[in-house]
């Protein structure tokens, strides 16, 4: 998806830190290794100076091993820009993953936002709202987060700033229900997308991870194919440490989609490398502030821009 010269920039703005640090340091790599003589020594030295500058990127060593092995370290060195536009391309290709197949043709639409507690999960429903609203959806939110009140109110509030309409029930209630109750109101009210808000689970809560499968079950009773999108909130910034319950999600939830959360405050961008390597699945959003504005569909190209094509 491409992003405007405006939404670009804010892009940039928030992966500035990272940019300025990555390419000082592979500017210094390279010149380092441009006034050696190509020893077998050197020619190491350099390929792990590159791994370890990827590695303080929070790209992870996988990732780091695919962008390694797809390089010519020995060639990449010999300059400056050539190397930087040698790791530029890789992450890339890592970054641009099949995108997901088309919508199924089913009104409403059903998208879980799914993750634990404090990833933005719930401000990332709000966001989402929003920004459906703004392509010219008519979004309807439901407040399936039965197990802590305050995520009833969370929600109510960016539903009120976003203008969208929100069907919620008393904590405690069954979440499931209000799921199927939520998707029988967006029939009665015309609006073709429910965005439903989960309570936020750990794979050692195996009761959370029943209503989660529950939920499921009833959304697609209620519409064919439901739910259309499940979408992971991942916080940015706990980098790696958030691989770790990505997968019990994997497992559990039938993810198609991630949303990095909170990626302006992260100085390790690289996160979205190892993410979308180490999982195989496209990062649909990002989140750079916490404004309602601030949910971007993530675009590749203008990712690896902003950290490639800064000055430092």
């Amino acid at each position: 998806m491409a992003l405007g010269p405006g939404l670009r920039d804010r892009l940039g703005a928030v992966l500035r830190n990272t940019a300025a640090r990555l390419g000082r340091s592979l500017d210094a790599i390279a010149g380092a290794a441009a006034g050696n003589e190509g020893a077998a020594a050197d020619r190491r030295a350099t390929a792990d100076s590159i791994e370890e500058v990827l590695l303080e990127a929070d790209v992870g060593v996988a990732a780091a091993a695919r962008i390694m092995a797809g390089i010519d370290a020995e060639a990449a060195a010999a300059g400056g820009p050539p190397l930087r536009g040698r790791v530029r391309r890789e992450m890339l290709r890592i970054l641009s993953a099949p995108p997901p197949p088309p919508p199924v043709a089913a009104s409403p639409r059903v998208v879980l936002v799914v993750g634990v507690n404090g990833t933005g999960k719930t401000t990332t429903v709000g966001k989402l709202a929003a920004l459906l609203q703004r392509e010219g959806a008519r979004p309807l939110i439901c407040a399936a987060d039965t197990f802590r009140a305050a995520a009833i109110d969370q929600l109510a509030a960016w539903a009120q700033r976003a203008g969208v309409d929100m069907v919620k029930a008393r904590a405690g209630g069954d979440p499931a229900a209000i799921v199927y109750d939520a998707i029988d109101a967006a029939r009665a009210r015309g609006r073709d997308v429910v965005i439903v808000d989960t309570a936020g689970r750990l794979h050692t809560r195996s009761d959370l991870m029943a209503e989660l499968e529950k939920i499921r079950r009833v959304a697609s009773r209620a519409v064919a194919g439901a739910p259309h999108d499940v979408l992971l909130a991942l916080d940015a910034t706990v980098g790696q440490n958030g691989l770790v319950q990505a997968r019990q999600f994997l497992e559990r939830a039938g993810v198609n989609g991630i949303v990095l959360t909170k990626i302006d405050g992260t100085a390790k961008g690289g996160i979205a490398v190892a993410i979308a390597c180490e999982l195989g699945l496209p990062i649909r959003y990002v989140g750079v502030g916490e404004a309602l504005e601030d949910l971007l569909p993530f675009a590749p190209d203008a990712y690896v821009d902003a950290l490639f094509t800064q000055s430092w």
